[in-house]
């Protein structure tokens, strides 16, 4: 994941997405293990389907740390996600393909949090 990483530090786009005061405080008062259920559903939901509903517009850009973190990580669409992963659109994400996904997310959110120091953690 660190060539990732290191890819998505490169992209000026990706660079600009940071949490803001209410996805901390959303993520303090949820917890990791709640932000990281809501993540898995949000792709389960959002992303999976071979087809999803509104792709390339279906992740909001504010309003939850993982619609944050997945626009951070090029984990917000199929588009996103067959340029900056490899994972082909137009057919149904394996469950593997989603843990790896909400795995990304949660790693650019722990990083966040270590950024912002200690009154970000959950």
């Amino acid at each position: 994941m660190d060539d990732l990483f290191l890819r998505l530090s490169r992209s000026a786009f990706r660079q600009r997405f940071t949490l803001g005061p209410k996805e901390c405080s959303y993520l303090n008062q949820k917890g990791v293990d709640v932000i990281k259920q809501h993540a898995a559903d949000f792709i389960a939901q959002r992303l999976a389907p071979t087809e999803p509903r509104n792709d390339g517009k279906q992740t909001p850009m504010r309003g939850h740390p993982v619609f944050i973190a997945q626009h951070a990580t090029a984990t917000c669409c199929r588009g996103c996600l067959a340029k900056w992963h490899g994972i082909a659109a137009h057919r149904a994400l394996s469950q593997h393909e989603q843990d790896y996904i909400v795995a990304v997310v949660m790693t650019w959110l722990k990083r966040e949090i270590a950024q912002r120091g200690p009154t970000a953690q959950g």
